[in-house]
């Protein structure tokens, strides 16, 4: 091999040298380049493969997930058994079947909003739960909440106020019903200026303990059960325009409650207190002053705090500003609690020309009207007769 031939193996071994790695054999050098090649041919199959993977993970949880939804709202979480403990929940006013779900709910009474729902509203009798307070227990089973709500039983302290009734009656009924000391009520009264007395009352809670359906707060006071009474009086002297009225008739409206009082207590029927009332402003305005003594059995009652129907002839004789045998025109104030129909009348007496009456049957409820002394006799008679007392 001559010089030249040498020179020319050097100089290529040169090339290929700088052509390679530093220290990597060329052969060595292309095998790395082949793996990378088929690793990622490898990895391109395997994508649609880990894709359909995660596509079924993904519809799998959905549909797991659905299916929790799902069965929640056919069968939502409920307790068991009639519950333990006691709690007081507050229905209001015009609550739809999911408010009062939610409710008791807040309160630890149920489990779900959604479990109540369902059963009350294939329950017809759900639609008669009345607003007030309710004693139900903790973690109780929709179905043993339900029946606590239809059950009068469970009502804290809810108390009906008939009309016609005396302050006196109307407080025992409170203390029985409330559960609060007779003597707290009674405290209570005697300080009518903690009770938001309109005006005209002049100090006299008689006349304006508003008989109604009441359900009060079982934490409230004797005072604040008493004037939620007088404001409901208020609300119903408004809705009535009571003041506006009377004045349109030159009268008080304090004069307007004591006249509806008396038509309240003397009345058997609705329809009579219009005709009632008339009698009473044709006696007081009339020109006879003797015509002027209303002559009522139940001012005489009031007076002795009896509650009989008829007076007698001592009784007549009772000296007190609410005797109106002796006295002229109306009582002091009024005789008991009125209800609307009472005011009412009060405002707008029947048109007629009567001076008496008289309640000839008591059981029946039947009152006769006349403008003649000698017919006023004769049905006093028939009163006698049907009471035994002639």
């Amino acid at each position: 091999m001559s010089d030249a031939d040498l020179d020319f193996l050097r100089q290529l071994s040169e090339r290929q040298q700088r052509s390679e790695p530093p220290g990597v054999p060329p052969r060595a050098a292309r095998g790395g380049r082949g793996r990378r090649r088929k690793k990622s041919r490898k990895g391109r199959k395997l994508a649609p493969l880990i894709a359909l993977v995660f596509l079924l993970a993904v519809v799998c949880g959905g549909g797991y997930v659905g299916f929790t939804m799902l069965n929640g709202m056919l069968n939502p979480p409920d307790y068991k058994g009639e519950g333990t403990g006691s709690v007081t929940v507050w229905i209001h006013e015009g609550d739809s079947v999911s408010e009062m779900a939610l409710r008791m709910k807040q309160a630890g009474v149920v489990k779900s909003v959604d479990a109540f729902v369902k059963l009350a509203t294939k329950d017809t009798r759900a639609t008669s739960i009345q607003p007030g307070y309710y004693h139900l227990r903790r973690q109780m089973s929709v179905k043993s909440a339900l029946a606590l709500l239809l059950s009068d039983a469970s009502r804290a302290g809810r108390v009906t106020i008939p009309e016609g009734k005396r302050v006196v009656q109307v407080l025992q009924m409170l203390s029985k019903k409330t559960k609060i000391p007779l003597k707290d009520f009674e405290k209570a009264a005697k300080h009518p200026e903690k009770l938001g007395l309109p005006s005209y009352a002049k100090g006299k809670l008689e006349g304006y303990l508003y008989p109604f359906t009441y359900d009060p707060d079982p934490k409230a006071t004797a005072t604040q059960v008493l004037r939620s009474m007088v404001d409901q009086f208020k609300t119903v002297a408004t809705s009535i325009d009571l003041e506006g009225k009377a004045r349109e008739l030159g009268m008080s409206p304090g004069d307007v409650v004591t006249i509806a009082s008396l038509v309240q207590a003397e009345s058997g029927r609705d329809e009579d207190m219009p005709k009632i009332a008339r009698v009473i402003d044709n006696r007081v305005h009339n020109s006879q002053p003797w015509m002027r003594k209303l002559q009522l059995d139940s001012t005489v009652m009031y007076a002795l705090g009896k509650y009989n129907i008829v007076a007698t002839y001592a009784e007549t004789k009772t000296k007190s500003p609410y005797n109106t045998y002796s006295v002229s025109g109306l009582p002091p104030g009024a005789i008991d609690n009125p209800g609307e129909v009472a005011l009412k009348a009060a405002l707008n007496p029947a048109q007629g020309n009567w001076l008496y009456f008289v309640t000839t049957d008591p059981k029946r409820h039947v009152t006769k009207f006349t403008n003649s002394n000698s017919e006023f006799e004769k049905f006093k008679q028939e009163l006698a007769r049907n009471t035994g007392h002639g």
